[in-house]
């Protein structure tokens, strides 16, 4: 039989053959997209409605020329006319006119900012292309209409800046962030962070685990709350560390749960010890932290990369992501770290600390309280012997 002749079957007079199977695949992928742009276009819309709306409440002066209570009445007049729309409660008008206030000046500033409100060349997406040049006539700028409200109104609600804020509805438009991950990364002061400790996590990590990542390191931790004897070593640090392990906690940030010390791995039929152990809550991963009293040297990259390896292998569960290492060294040169890291696939990051504190000689001699305590156990022992 020849293959390259079509089954031909007939269904109430209708012959459905190769090129009927293909028009209709082609059918349902052209209603699909019809389908996208639909929905993106609602959101729009409905977004500019949302603008309009609390623009109105703030130009028209509403509470001043109709009372205090127009708010709650203009919530019930759109309920009762359109009762199966949910977004038209008190708070969510309230929302509006916050959402408009917010950026109300830096919009009366356009020109000075309106780069502000562009995502650049590589930044571009579907969605934004299709939206610009539709809302030419207003001041509602096209790139709000590529995030749900829901993000604006968690932006709004937990940014202190417009130009922050701006950074997040950037991130989530080009992202695709879900709500909840906007959340995490707002938490972990992705804005603030930015720059952070010298990782390979864009490369390791996919967006926008590699961004939260980030987030979570510094470039320089401070351990101003732990004083130690000049000439310490690791293992006075780590002591150090762990005995003030909730002075620790708030230095690294949110989200960090302490798994332990030395941490012990068989590998090969040998024991290792890890320094430090962490688990990252909003990341879903363990954080490999080791310790040096010493500055970056190339080689601790490695073992670094040996231990997160060794986590993934045999403490990290599937339904986990993937192990990050963070090295915290005295000192560090971008160079090197960036030379260590080449050929590595592990996730890790490399920083510094400072601030810690060299014990003074007089707060390492015993105090008047403790002389006194010994020269009391020292006569009640040669007492005991006279007897």
């Amino acid at each position: 039989m020849d293959n390259s002749t079509p089954t031909v079957v007939k269904i109430h007079d209708v012959n459905i053959d190769k090129d009927y199977i293909c028009w209709i695949e082609e059918l349902k992928s052209r209603y699909r997209r019809a389908q996208i742009k639909a929905a993106v276009k609602v959101n729009a819309e409905q977004l500019l409605f949302n603008w309009q709306l609390g623009r109105d409440l703030v130009i028209r002066k509403a509470e001043e020329k109709w009372g205090s209570g127009v708010v709650e009445q203009v919530s019930m007049d759109l309920q009762a006319a359109f009762p199966e729309s949910k977004g038209f409660s008190t708070t969510n008008l309230w929302r509006m006119k916050q959402w408009y206030q917010f950026y109300s000046d830096a919009l009366k500033k356009l020109p000075q900012l309106v780069g502000e409100f562009q995502l650049s060349e590589n930044q571009s997406n579907t969605k934004l292309a299709q939206l610009v040049g539709e809302f030419e006539d207003t001041d509602f700028p096209p790139l709000f209409a590529c995030v749900p409200w829901g993000h604006h109104s968690e932006i709004i609600a937990k940014c202190k800046t417009i130009k922050e804020a701006i950074f997040y509805v950037k991130k989530s438009a080009t992202e695709g962030w879900s709500r909840n991950t906007l959340m995490n990364c707002i938490k972990a002061r992705l804005y603030d962070n930015l720059g952070g400790a010298i990782t390979n996590f864009s490369d390791r990590l996919p967006s926008p685990q590699s961004e939260l990542a980030q987030a979570i390191t510094k470039d320089t931790y401070d351990f101003g709350f732990i004083s130690l004897e000049d000439g310490y070593k690791e293992e006075a640090l780590e002591t150090e560390l762990e005995k003030q392990l909730t002075r620790f906690l708030l230095e690294l940030g949110t989200g960090f749960a302490y798994m332990g010390r030395q941490k012990q791995l068989i590998i090969a039929g040998k024991t290792r010890k890890l320094d430090m152990l962490f688990f990252h809550i909003p990341l879903n991963c363990y954080i490999v932290i080791e310790l040096k009293a010493v500055p970056f040297q190339p080689e601790f990259a490695g073992k670094l990369n040996f231990y997160v390896n060794a986590v993934d292998d045999l403490i990290k569960t599937p339904s986990q992501n993937p192990t990050i290492g963070l090295l915290i060294c005295s000192n560090k040169e971008e160079t090197e770290v960036q030379y260590a890291f080449n050929g590595i696939t592990t996730p890790m990051g490399v920083a510094s600390y400072d601030n810690v504190k060299v014990k003074e000689i007089q707060d390492q001699l015993p105090s008047v309280e403790e002389l006194t305590k010994r020269i009391r156990l020292l006569e009640e022992q040669l007492n005991k012997k006279q007897e």
